[in-house]
């Protein structure tokens, strides 16, 4: 029954999109810009945009400092407004593109909201919740919960990782050139 409810979803994503590959570079372009907006606004240079079929649904940028709310982080912030633009828990269809690899508090949010696709540009070892933490592709969260969670997302980690570097040591070159 899992399996059958992603293959539907898979089926419909590639229906009603347009070229994978020219999108993901259109939409991480785009998050690129929301990272460094990000950054000018004193926050954390972390950017977040959803999509679903070719269209943006939400985007944010990080919202901890401004908010004073440690839960703000920009992929949070962007699947509840992506779910109260599209009325629904559920964001099955979308795809979500990061600068950086999600911390397993954002990878819990996306796999809740179960998201279908997630594209991100640079690795997080110490905090990532695909290379530190297993969250993001683990498939025990839906084989024990199904009702809750589809299965693990299809992850396109790396995308565009120099041009976000080049970006973020561009906006900020002191935080971002000792890394």
């Amino acid at each position: 029954m899992v399996s059958e409810a992603r293959d539907a979803r898979v089926s419909r994503r590639d229906a009603a999109g347009p070229d994978p590959a020219s999108l993901d570079r259109e939409m991480m372009t785009r998050c690129i810009a929301v990272a460094v907006r990000s950054g000018e606004e004193g926050e954390y240079p972390y950017g977040v945009v959803i999509c679903r079929a070719g269209k943006v649904v939400a985007e944010s940028t990080n919202r901890v400092a401004h908010e004073h709310d440690v839960t703000r982080h920009a992929e949070v912030v962007a699947i509840s407004q992506a779910q109260k633009a599209l009325c629904t828990v559920s964001l099955d269809d979308c795809m979500i593109y990061v600068n950086a690899e999600p911390c397993v508090y954002c990878c819990y949010a996306i796999r809740e909201s179960r998201m279908s696709r997630v594209v991100y540009a640079l690795r997080s070892p110490h905090m990532g919740g695909v290379s530190k933490w297993n969250v993001l592709i683990d498939e025990d969260l839906s084989k024990t919960m199904p009702e809750v969670f589809d299965p693990p997302p299809e992850i396109i980690a790396g995308f565009m990782a120099r041009e976000v570097k080049r970006a973020l040591l561009k906006s900020n070159p002191l935080v971002w050139g000792l890394s």
